[in-house]
């Protein structure tokens, strides 16, 4: 046992927990920690973003791409409240981090003191927990329940606030190992087991969906042997990408607003939905008065607050789904539902892809990526038109390889957690699709991956608009672009230079292929500016509030 200070006991705590790279921007209330992690830089590598959401979305890129907790850290007031956002598109898409901020000191508090904010108090909703730490005896213990809670069960953001003089005091130290995090079992009921099995059993026209609970959980493998066993097509929600190999004969697309006409209809057709840690977004059932009306529901989730909460359901198991799964292959006989599945084989021939492939649009080019890459990258994406378009167009066969905000659809998120993948993934090849509206938000994070070399590809799909917006005014609005159009003077190639890094305009599949080669080879920061027409769509497409059978495309209104 040994005295040190609380800064000191900050970076113990990190290293305890095997935290190798921590996101973050300094200041004043934070400036004991820092010094610490100075003399500590041989052991945690910490990364200056340009701002601090930049940190927040790093961490939580981290975190999706390595299955670890994602750190990141910043000062008292504006510094915590830039966090915000980026704590929220954490908690809900269900992602581990700790954020750790400083604040006035104890004697300070209360009083509005400079840049003072009750940041626990403005994360509590959106945190699994959110401490603030008034002594130096409580800080060790409340950093390691930090990362016991963002770790367990449904996993998620944590806070932990330090008052400056908790980061000056010292006090005894003595180093703990983490316990091990066992798996959610103790919810699981046999009787609800039993039912499940039953209801697949007598069930002729199961359809599986899968949700991020799959990937957060590490089941894939026990995925993949349920669906043979049970002998169904497979969905997917956003969140879900990856989670069960997209080149299956199986798959059938993603499910919802822009999800497949085949899995739209063919869900709709199904007696049974298996429904495996998702959460029945708005997004994916569209109308839930009119969801799957011939299917019986089966829901598996760790959150026992999801059962029934947007859909109400036949059955469910609450637990880990990989322990759910296990113990459901090991009880459940082969199934056989060849007209079944043959039903929806000849569904997915009848509705062919949707999209010109003869010019540059945002479907070519995320297919020559993904032809370029092998399908072997980790994809980020921001939120519009280019993510649904890499949601459809690049093929994830493995889970943690796209990372994207489903549930909080987080505009500039794409470029902080296509850093923060990199560097838990330096393996892979790491490449953020952005459309021109999204990239402007956080483009300056582009200075931090070029400042510390970190090769990240950056595409934006650059058709001058804000394009899911104007997909909208168009469909919904009678064509009134209020406040959509981004026709300016603004030169991404230039800005790219600008911030350090290669930047390369390409206005034709083949301009667009080259700059993709130049990108994967360069071993630097490249933004990859494609000029795409200001009126491309996604398709298919569900109108807001309307059945997700009702799916269109535009050989439906020409």
């Amino acid at each position: 046992m040994s005295k040190l200070t609380g800064s000191e006991i900050v970076i113990e705590c990190l290293k305890e927990q095997g935290v190798d790279t921590v996101f973050g921007y300094p200041g004043g209330t934070i400036l004991n920690v820092y010094d610490a992690l100075y003399k500590h830089q041989d052991e945690i590598n910490h990364v200056l973003t340009s701002h601090e959401q930049g940190a927040a979305h790093a961490a939580d890129g981290y975190a999706r791409a390595t299955g670890k907790v994602g750190v990141c850290m910043a000062t008292s007031g504006p510094g915590a409240t830039n966090l915000v956002t980026g704590i929220a598109t954490a908690y809900m898409d269900s992602i581990p981090i700790v954020a750790i901020t400083a604040n006035v000191g104890v004697n300070m508090l209360g009083k509005d003191s400079f840049q003072e904010i009750d940041i626990a108090g403005v994360v509590m909703p959106i945190t699994k927990h959110s401490f603030i730490v008034k002594s130096v005896e409580e800080l060790a213990p409340t950093i390691r329940r930090a990362f016991k809670i963002a770790k367990s069960g449904r996993p998620g953001p944590v806070l932990v606030d330090i008052t400056k003089d908790v980061t000056a005091a010292e006090t005894d130290y003595e180093p703990v190992v983490p316990e091990e995090i066992s798996p959610v079992t103790d919810t699981i009921k046999s009787e609800s087991v039993e039912k499940v099995l039953e209801m697949i059993k007598v069930s002729r026209r199961p359809y599986i969906l899968v949700g991020g609970g799959v990937t957060l959980s590490g089941a894939s493998e026990e995925l993949a042997e349920f669906v043979e066993k049970v002998d169904a097509p497979v969905c997917d929600t956003l969140m879900g990408k990856g989670a069960f190999n997209g080149n299956s004969e199986r798959y059938t697309g993603m499910l919802g607003m822009h999800g497949t006409k085949a899995s739209n209809l063919g869900v709709n057709r199904a007696d049974l939905l298996i429904v495996i840690g998702a959460r029945f977004s708005d997004r994916v059932v569209g109308n839930a008065a009119k969801f799957v009306p011939n299917a019986k529901i089966i829901h598996i989730d760790i959150d026992a607050a999801e059962i029934d909460k947007n859909i109400p359901t036949n059955a469910s198991i609450i637990g880990d789904a990989r322990e759910i799964l296990k113990i459901l292959n090991a009880r459940l006989a082969a199934q056989s539902n060849k007209n079944w599945m043959a039903e929806i084989e000849a569904l997915k021939e009848k509705y062919p892809d949707p999209y010109n492939m003869d010019v540059l649009t945002g479907p070519v080019a995320i297919r020559k990526i993904y032809e370029l890459t092998e399908g072997k990258a980790i994809i980020t994406t921001d939120v519009g038109q280019h993510q649904m378009w890499a949601a459809q167009n690049y093929v994830f066969s493995e889970p943690r390889t796209l990372l994207t905000s489903g549930g909080l659809g987080t505009m500039g998120y794409g470029v902080g957690a296509c850093i923060g993948a990199k560097y838990g993934r330096p393996d892979k090849v790491v490449i953020n699709i952005a459309g021109d509206g999204c990239f402007r938000m956080n483009m300056n994070e582009i200075a931090t991956a070029a400042r510390y070399n970190v090769p990240i590809i950056q595409v934006v799909l650059n058709n001058h608009v804000l394009g899911m917006v104007r997909q909208w005014q168009t469909l919904f609005y009678d064509h009134r672009y209020s406040n959509t159009v981004l026709n300016d003077g603004v030169d991404f190639v230039k800005v790219a230079e600008g911030l350090g890094a290669i930047g390369i305009k390409a206005t034709t599949v083949e301009e667009f292929e080259a700059a993709m080669k130049t990108a994967l080879s360069a071993g630097r920061p490249v933004v990859i500016d494609a000029q795409i027409h200001e009126d491309d769509k996604v398709w298919p497409m569900v109108a807001p509030g309307a059945a997700i059978d009702t799916c269109f495309d535009s050989s439906d209104i020409e």
